[in-house]
């Protein structure tokens, strides 16, 4: 049995998720941070079940760099889970014939709990408690996890049910520019990428930071800050193609999709169009906001076919960028 401690830690879980009412993403986003201090993980996801695959929509600890990540119902605990409606202890996700064990080695996955969010019988989502050691997890975990699920299933049910749309755009996009945020942007370069190795077509990613945003913030106040944010976000969006997918990642993190990749020098001219769009400034009250774009871009196949790989590639590079802007200006 749980300790009073745990139960009293599970009440104020559940009166927060009841006071998110229809928030899908907040709702998630919640879950998944409060699970791991609940059982001691490593890292914590809610997966919802879209086709023959389970996704990762929300996603924290070391789970966090893999939001999107999609496991096939049929060959993993996750589906398992989803299908039969049980919940699930793994001492040992290596050892354990259930798990999809490629993706657990990637993400040093050893121990892992599921619960099934359920409400009236029906399966809305799963939800998954991680650690890098094997065997971490108990029974009194197992429960408490299960006492949490009730609520929660119930939660994401009754969001999915009356606002399906306008919930599952809030869960992809980003609240302040309804840019698509970094869960649906991750989704939409692992399906690129994937579809990219088979059919041998090039694409890239590239990761913008945007320059000026504390200085703004500082001596303007956040409102314009936020407002420097959003005219980022629009000249951003007006440089790219339709078929590409221009994110914020959170906070001044912006990430772009370019899929397909134009003929030889398309990269570079695409981000030198976008270094002129962006880098400038605008009128806020009166007063002349300037801001700028730190980019950085990785290739596929060039710069290698592994989705973390290019990201971080990517993210170097940018960082390499500001850091010659910074000598610059200095």
């Amino acid at each position: 049995m749980p300790s009073n401690e745990k139960l009293l830690e599970v009440i104020a879980i559940q009166t927060e998720v009841a006071r998110l009412g229809l928030d899908l993403g907040g709702l998630m986003g919640l879950v998944v941070q409060r699970t791991l201090g609940l059982v001691d993980a490593d890292g914590a996801a809610v997966e919802l079940a879209e086709g023959h695959e389970m996704v990762y929509r929300a996603a924290s600890g070391m789970a966090q760099g893999s939001l999107g990540l999609r496991l096939r119902r049929d060959s993993s605990l996750s589906g398992l889970c989803m299908t039969e409606g049980q919940a699930i202890r793994c001492d040992d996700a290596l050892d354990d014939p259930r798990t999809d064990r490629v993706a657990c080695l990637r993400l040093g996955i050893r121990s892992i709990l599921l619960v099934p969010l359920r409400h009236q019988g029906e399966t809305v989502g799963v939800l998954k408690a991680m650690s890098r050691q094997a065997s971490k997890f108990g029974e009194r975990d197992l429960a408490l996890l299960e006492l949490l699920s009730g609520l929660v299933g119930a939660s994401m049910y009754f969001a999915a049910r009356y606002a399906p749309s306008e919930l599952f755009h809030q869960a992809t996009h980003d609240g302040l520019t309804d840019l698509p945020n970094r869960a649906l942007f991750l989704d939409r370069l692992r399906a690129s990428l994937s579809q990219a190795i088979r059919d041998g077509q090039p694409l890239a990613v590239m990761m913008l930071d945007m320059n000026g945003l504390k200085p703004i913030n500082d001596h303007f106040g956040h409102r314009a800050g936020d407002a420097a944010l959003l005219e980022f976000s629009r000249r951003l969006s007006a440089g790219v193609r339709q078929s590409d997918t221009a994110a914020r990642l959170g906070g001044d993190e912006f990430g772009v999709l370019l899929r397909p990749l134009a003929a030889e020098g398309g990269l570079e001219a695409t981000m030198k169009r976008l270094g002129q769009q962006i880098n400038g400034s605008f009128q806020f009250e009166g007063r002349t906001v300037r801001f700028g774009a730190s980019m950085g871009a990785a290739r596929f196949p060039e710069d290698g076919s592994d989705f973390s790989q290019l990201i971080e590639l990517a993210d170097q590079r940018m960082y390499q960028h500001k850091r010659g802007l910074h000598h610059a200006v200095a």
